[in-house]
């Protein structure tokens, strides 16, 4: 019998955490985010960064007791019951991967129209709909094919930002440096705590590592270190990037931008900052829709498992992956891209309205934590949030101010059209969640199952 093959090294799982959150459309966050708020935004980054870290502690503990491919859905189950489990799936996951997926491969397709091919006469959704073909080959050949593409993205898209800052910071380029100064006001953007649900996104998703627990070499130990390295990276990466677009262009300019960060680029480098920014972009994107595409399918396969799930989503084809959920993404991704997606404020919309059911999830992450160290407070932990469960709560409170504040009340409509998008699919997911449960389980909705039993 075919099972989940564990190929994936320290080095790999870094880049699986580090690849799935630095994207093309973290990037448009990025500079929006700088744009509204200029330096003032690195302080509601700074508050996102330890929330964020919070629940990497509490992902790092909880997969340290149950190491499955399932993720959030094994950890729910003992502690909220099977209702719970499966929502957080669909709601945190399912949703954010192809709300996301829509929204990073319509801004790469803009990227390479735009920067690469301007003459040619292809929509960006095409050549969105390309890279998605490519990435879901990709995965369809294996862990091992997805775990060594990975390296590479992420390798390349954090060295080359890293790179593109420190020249322009240092005026290495061929750009001219804004003459104005910046002014830290702590009221721009709405104020700081206004733009934490922007900030929010430039971390999130470190813990898309946890559903491949059963394909890393030592999960106790590599998730942990993965997850956190992977903020420690991104924020260091982020900040510079950050205040070089701040140098190099005009804040109302990158608040409006489709993609501020290939404004940025050009200011620096010139047509050369062009392509290269579009490089890392491509790189970025490839990256995250790669780790979307390997982890959301590998989560409905540990439910598949469980008869959470249909069971055909358990099936692995002759590379031992579930190939049935990697379509499954594919499929609905090109739907949502053939609905069209192409200025800012739809992607922003998109990229948030996913956010909210990812924020709903690590709450309930901070929740299993909580409930377990109660009910189960003997239980072997590889990895213990430090300081009891007062970590968890922060970060619980913390999330649920962000949903308050997803995005800052400019007077546009934005703010409802985000928790429009996102009631709609959140009410889907808990329609069906409960379905399955009641009338095809015949189970409770809110039984728990043993701890003892899931670990057996």
């Amino acid at each position: 019998m075919l099972g989940l093959r564990r190929e994936i090294g320290l080095t790999a799982a870094i880049c699986t955490a580090v690849g799935i959150v630095v994207s093309s459309t973290a990037l448009v966050m990025l500079g929006q985010g700088v744009g509204l708020g200029g330096p003032a935004f690195f302080v509601a980054v700074v508050i996102a960064l330890f929330i964020n870290l919070f629940v990497a502690f509490s992902f790092a503990e909880l997969s340290s007791i149950m190491p499955f491919s399932g993720g959030i859905n094994h950890y729910t189950m003992p502690t909220m019951g099977r209702f719970m489990g499966i929502f957080a799936v669909l709601a945190g996951y399912f949703a954010v991967s192809t709300l996301s997926n829509a929204a990073e491969s319509s801004v790469a397709g803009l990227v390479i129209r735009d920067i690469f091919f301007p003459d040619l006469e292809i929509s960006s959704a095409v050549w969105a709909f390309l890279l998605m073909v490519v990435l879901t080959v990709i995965n369809l050949l294996g862990v091992k094919s997805f775990a060594t593409s990975q390296v590479i993205f992420a390798s390349i898209m954090i060295i080359s930002m890293i790179t593109l800052s420190i020249i322009g910071l240092f005026d290495l380029g061929s750009g001219k440096p804004l003459q104005t100064s910046l002014t830290f006001d702590m009221t721009a953007g709405g104020g700081v705590l206004s733009m934490l649900g922007i900030a929010f996104w430039l971390f999130v998703g470190m813990e898309f590592v946890c559903p491949m627990a059963e394909e890393v070499k030592n999960p106790q130990l590599f998730i942990p270190i993965a997850m956190i390295s992977a903020l420690i990276i991104i924020f260091v990466s982020d900040f510079l990037f950050g205040f070089m677009a701040l140098k190099y262009v005009k804040m109302e300019d990158l608040a409006i931008s489709t993609h501020p960060h290939v404004d940025a680029a050009m200011a620096v480098l010139g047509r050369k900052g062009q392509v290269w920014i579009g490089i890392i972009s491509l790189v970025a994107t490839a990256s995250t829709l790669n780790t979307f595409i390997a982890a959301v399918p590998r989560m409905l396969y540990g439910m598949a498992k469980e008869d959470q799930f249909p069971a055909i989503f358990g099936t692995l084809n002759r590379f031992g992956v579930p190939y049935v959920g990697i379509l499954t993404i594919f499929t609905i991704t090109v739907v949502l891209l053939g609905s069209g997606i192409s200025d800012a404020a739809a992607i922003a919309t998109l990229i948030l309205a996913g956010c909210i059911g990812w924020m709903l999830c690590y709450m309930i992450a901070n929740l299993n934590v909580i409930i377990l160290r109660i009910n189960y407070p003997d239980i072997k932990r590889s990895f213990k949030s430090p300081f009891g469960i007062t970590l968890p709560i922060m970060s619980f409170f913390g999330l649920a101010y962000m949903i308050w504040t997803i995005w800052p009340d400019d007077g546009t409509g934005m703010r409802g059209e985000i928790y429009l998008y996102a009631c709609a699919f959140l009410t889907i997911f808990a329609a069906w969640s409960a379905y399955w449960v009641k009338i095809h389980m015949k189970k409770p909705l809110f039984e728990t199952v043993p701890l003892e039993k899931i670990l057996r």
